[in-house]
Formats: C-alpha cells, sequence, structure tokens
C-alpha cells in the first residue's frame, strides 16, 4: 500500500494513493493514522484502507508525514565513508573506522520543523558553499521500532561545515529545510527486497544537468535490524519517526547546490522526490 498524505478540505488529511489517485482518509493526518493503529492494535495498512473513502481524487502528495523525530545514518557506504575521510586528508580515518566497526554512527537530522515534502524548497544553508543532496532509503518507525514503511530522503548536507571540523556535524546537517521526504510511504509487503533498490539522483540546473549518479541499496553495509538497534539502545524513539539509513551517492564541491537548482531523487518502487533549492537564512 502506498500511503501519505494531501492536503484536502484546508486541511493535511492521511490518503491511500492508487493508480494516480487519493482516497482521503477523513479526520486523519497520516500521523494520527499511526497512533490510532498503535491505540487500537490493528496494523496500519488494515486501518488505512477500513477508513479510506471508497474514490479516488485527483490530488498530488504533499509530505508523506509530519515525523515526531528524523534520525540519520552515517558511513553505511563505503563510498560515504572514504570520500569522508578524504575530504579530511585521511587514507583510513575515522569514518572508515566507523564502516567498519559494529557500532553504527546515528545522529537526529531534526523534527518536522526542519522537514519539507515534494516540490518544496530545500535549503542551502547561507553560510556554506558546499551543501549537497544525500539520497537515502528513509525507514518509518512504528512501536518498538517495526518498519512501518519505506520513504525516499534526502539528507541535505553542508559539506564543507562538517569538513571544518567533524564538531561542526550538527550545523552541517541540522537547519532550515534540511531533509526531504517523499512521495510517498510504501509498506513492506510491495518491497520484496529492500536491499536490492536501485537509487537515483540528479541536479539539473535551467536546462542542463550538472550531476547525476546511482547506486543500489545491495551496497547497504548494514541492515536495518542492526541500524534500528542501536537507534533505540536507551532511546525509545516515538513511533511516526524517520529513521534515515545512509547514502552511497556523493556529490562532489563542482556540483554543490545552488539557488534555483532542482534535485530529483528516484528509488525503485517509491518512485521520485523532487525539489528546487533555495538559500535559507
Amino acid at each position: 500500500m502506498k500511503l501519505g498524505q494531501i492536503r484536502w478540505n484546508h486541511e493535511v488529511t492521511a490518503a491511500v494513493f492508487e493508480n494516480g489517485l487519493a482516497r482521503p482518509i477523513p479526520g486523519y493526518t497520516l500521523q494520527g493514522l499511526i497512533e490510532r493503529s498503535e491505540k487500537e492494535g490493528i496494523p496500519l495498512a488494515e486501518l488505512a484502507a477500513r477508513r479510506a473513502a471508497s474514490h479516488g481524487e485527483a490530488i498530488p502528495p504533499i509530505i508523506p508525514l509530519h515525523p515526531r523525530e528524523v534520525w540519520a545514518c552515517g558511513c553505511t557506504y563505503e563510498t560515504s565513508a572514504s570520500f569522508r575521510d578524504s575530504e579530511h586528508g585521511t587514507r583510513e580515518g575515522f569514518y572508515a573506522y566507523v564502516y567498519r566497526e559494529a557500532r553504527p554512527e546515528i545522529f537526529l537530522k531534526g523534527t518536522a520543523r526542519v522537514c519539507v515534502g515534494p516540490d518544496k524548497p530545500i535549503g542551502i544553508r547561507a553560510d556554506s558553499k558546499f551543501t549537497a543532496p544525500e539520497p537515502e532509503l528513509a525507514l518509518v518507525l512504528g512501536p518498538k521500532g517495526i518498519i512501518l514503511g519505506f520513504t525516499i530522503a534526502n539528507d541535505v548536507s553542508a559539506w564543507d561545515i562538517e569538513r571544518e571540523n567533524p564538531l561542526y556535524l550538527p550545523q552541517s546537517k541540522i537547519y532550515s529545510a534540511c531533509c526531504a521526504l517523499g512521495p510517498v510511504i510504501v509498506t513492506p509487503d510491495e518491497i520484496p527486497d529492500p536491499y536490492n533498490l536501485e537509487i537515483t539522483c540528479t541536479i539539473r540546473r535551467g536546462d542542463r544537468v550538472v550531476f547525476s549518479g546511482g547506486t543500489s541499496t545491495a551496497k547497504l553495509h548494514r541492515k536495518f535490524e542492526t541500524l534500528i538497534e542501536y537507534l533505540y539502545r536507551s532511546n525509545p524513539v516515538p513511533s511516526g519517526s524517520v529513521l534515515c539509513t545512509g547514502t552511497g551517492i556523493i556529490v562532489r564541491e563542482d556540483a554543490a547546490l545552488q539557488p534555483g537548482d532542482v534535485c530529483s531523487i528516484t528509488i525503485q518502487g517509491l518512485g521520485e522526490l523532487s525539489n528546487p533549492c533555495a538559500v535559507v537564512e
């Protein structure tokens, strides 16, 4: 099932998406539906099917969920670890250490406050000259870390700020419009093998493509269960939170985001997440 949200009757409303149409779920946001599912002990997809309108409407999706929290993982792909070490001038540095050791890198990306949905501008920090997209498969989490679904995430990052000093990571990662999610959430039953999904990223500047790259979740170094288990250690993450699983696509400085660029990410089975870029003060 494809779930998400629409703007319907002037309200943010959960919806089931089928054949290009949205079936509204009146009276619920997706977060509200997740909470109702948990309270009643009814699987989310089953509850959505019961509550959704019988007829679909041609309404585009907005941000699929206003997440309680967004967490992100780093160094889960070898390309990311080696690039970040090279940025710091080390052949075998602490990013490679995190890649190979048992404990993953996990950090708070923010809350719904920093998130945007499809076609909404993603942020370029005013004090950054090298802000780049990070295309990622994201997990939508239910009670006790159950995976309710998958979506596309763009973990937009100011690489030059982290490059200056790793302790500046929060400023590199957390600011207005630093995380895009969407276009929908796809339940696990529709993704037979989440470790074999093609991911692409394109940056367009007017009529010109300034970056195009791809990878596969087959190159993901860690299992979702491992990432979730470490995330929940002494840390009871609320239902309706999102966990980004890391990027395997590296955008280099010569393709740093500029105002007016359009960044598009596709993940097999999940659709396309496209966002224009704008400076945020």
